[in-house]
């Protein structure tokens, strides 16, 4: 087997290239969750107030198009990545695309066809940053080593670092000072990420990312590609099998961007102390008890590692399906003191996203360390990719869901999200031993590896 290695020193017990990917992945979250929080309430603003007018439905489904698409185009980016371009020049490509179509969002008095152009740039550009930022990330750290499902929980605080970012900055900023403003400072929020990225990613990533994978195996050998193993085609079905479960998650999840997102703006009652919380401000939520709660999973899940009592992976996801299921549960509490008073108390809504965050940090990180380990290397980022198709026809399906709200009710719709990921978690529970045992140990720690960090003098990506 031939390696691969990645010149970084470890910091705090984990290479200094993972803290790059958790700056540049910050920046590049607070330029799309800035985005993310005014697009809806953005496309049903009034238009003698820059929106556009439209009906909560049309923009919701506007809405599921888009984060669709949006998580769909990383299978394209991660082949070309994977065959052609390498990792990080594909990251490079993403973020200035994304730069360039928040700033046209930006442009004062943007007509429907600047509008859905910027929406293209970023649906584009994301293709080419999400699945190769990621799987930089696993590239820092030899097969077995315990200290990979926490490094993806801290790289994941920096998704959520951003995020809080996206409210507190560009939330405000558009809904206090106007749209343009708020589109404008997630593009500068792009910008810096790849201004940190070019800047020092040579020296703290090495040669990680660099190479395509095709022309790196190529070069190590003059022999054809192998065909899938058992044991990698196997790896490659619980990938499949779980980003199906991963569908039920996403959908009801991402009602925080749309349907709960304007659910905040009309019912619910935001005054604290006489003063009215922005809208926005509660897309922060969730990255706050992301920054709060993801130390402690960090260290719970390599802790439990070491002592070889980690659950397994599916085991995990199983948990967070069943997290956001009870989530939702506080989303009815909101529903029928809304529907009794005009108003429901902010708690309610704060509450559904303390245990949402929680299962998020069950699944998504674990989801995203997940592949890394499974996906035979010629094929990592393409298999990305195709991970987070999962999170595109979830995102759909959450556009279309939320439409649904005028027709059935916000306490009709919320309680059929909830059974419908409570009965997902328990059936994936239920298979968590059959997938444990097709992943042929690819999920098990090597304490060896705890001992020597990967990214010492030469830390090593195996390499098919």
């Amino acid at each position: 087997m031939a390696q691969s290695t990645a010149a970084a020193a470890p910091t705090r017990g984990h290479p200094k290239g993972l803290y790059l990917l958790f700056t540049t992945e910050m920046w590049e979250r607070m330029s799309y969750y800035g985005m993310r929080a005014l697009l809806v309430l953005y496309m049903v603003g009034a238009a003698d107030k820059g929106g556009f007018g439209w009906s909560q439905s049309k923009a919701l489904q506007i809405f599921g198009i888009y984060t669709g698409l949006a998580y769909f185009t990383p299978v394209i980016g991660g082949f070309l990545a994977d065959r052609y371009l390498g990792q990080r020049l594909s990251v490079i490509i993403g973020g200035i695309l994304m730069m360039v179509g928040q700033f046209v969002l930006a442009m004062p008095g943007t007509v429907e066809a600047l509008f859905f152009t910027g929406l293209g740039l970023l649906v584009v550009g994301n293709g080419f940053f999400k699945p190769n930022i990621s799987t930089m990330v696993g590239g820092l750290y030899t097969p077995g080593d315990p200290r990979r499902d926490g490094a993806f929980t801290i790289f994941y605080i920096g998704i959520n670092v951003g995020a809080f970012l996206a409210s507190a900055v560009c939330g405000t900023l558009g809904e206090k000072f106007g749209w343009t403003w708020g589109f404008g400072s997630a593009g500068v929020g792009m910008a810096l990420g790849v201004l940190v990225f070019l800047s020092l990613g040579k020296r703290l990533l090495g040669d990680v990312g660099t190479a395509p994978k095709r022309k790196d195996n190529a070069a190590r050998s003059m022999a054809p590609a192998a065909a899938l193993t058992r044991q990698e085609r196997d790896r490659v079905i619980v990938i499949l099998v779980l980003a199906l479960f991963v569908v039920f998650f996403w959908a009801a999840f991402e009602q925080a961007g749309g349907l709960m997102n304007l659910y905040t703006d009309a019912k619910v009652d935001r005054g604290v102390f006489g003063w009215q919380v922005p809208t926005t401000w509660f897309q922060a939520v969730n990255p706050i008890f992301i920054m709060l709660l993801g130390p402690l999973f960090a260290e719970l899940w390599t802790g439990l590692g070491r002592r070889s009592k980690d659950p397994s992976i599916p085991a995990k996801m199983a948990m967070g399906l069943l997290l956001v299921s009870f989530g939702f549960v506080f989303m009815l509490g909101a529903s029928k003191q809304s529907e009794a008073m005009g108003k429901a108390a902010l708690m309610w809504v704060v509450t559904a996203y303390f245990f949402q965050t929680a299962g998020e940090l069950c699944l998504s990180p674990v989801g995203l360390s997940m592949v890394t380990k499974l996906a035979p290397a010629r094929y990592a980022s393409l298999l990305m990719g195709v991970w987070f198709i999962a999170n595109a026809v979830a995102n759909f399906l959450a556009g279309l869901i939320g439409g649904y709200a005028e027709k059935l009710g916000e306490f009709n719709l919320f309680m059929a999200i909830s059974i419908a990921t409570a009965a997902a978690g328990v059936v994936l529970l239920g298979l968590a031993p059959m997938l444990k045992r097709m992943m042929h140990g690819a999920d098990e720690m090597t304490p060896a590896a705890d001992a020597q960090p990967a990214a010492d003098s030469e830390p090593k990506t195996q390499v098919a």
